[in-house]
């Protein structure tokens, strides 16, 4: 378990470069990154543990993101809710002689309050 701010910040860091691979990613570290301000206690609550460990898990169990063919079509999955919102490019390719519907990518991003 992550035990200062800077272990938090490191964590965070990775998993943000592999966020294209982690569904609803930002959703997930929202708690975390709030633990990250200067003037901020770090206390890993257990939100946090939570969030930590799914995208622990996430980055360990990520689905393999398939390579765009241009000619085919795409299909564009959206969610949103009050935290922040996210979406999947998704594409069906003939794998191993079957139809596979796989991701391309993943985006998400953080709604920030007003």
């Amino acid at each position: 378990m992550l035990q200062s701010k800077k272990e938090m910040m490191s964590f965070l860091g990775f998993a943000s470069y592999y966020r294209q691979h982690l569904k609803d990613f930002a959703i997930h570290a929202r708690s975390l990154y709030r633990i990250c301000g200067q003037k901020t206690v770090f206390e890993m609550t257990q939100e946090r543990i939570q969030a930590y460990e799914k995208i622990r898990y996430a980055l360990t169990n990520a689905p393999l993101l398939m390579m765009p063919d241009w000619e085919l079509p795409f299909k564009l999955c959206i969610d949103a809710c009050g935290e922040g919102l996210g979406a999947a490019l998704h594409q069906v390719q003939i794998v191993t002689e079957k139809p596979y519907q796989g991701p391309v990518c993943f985006i998400s991003r953080q709604i920030k309050p007003t």
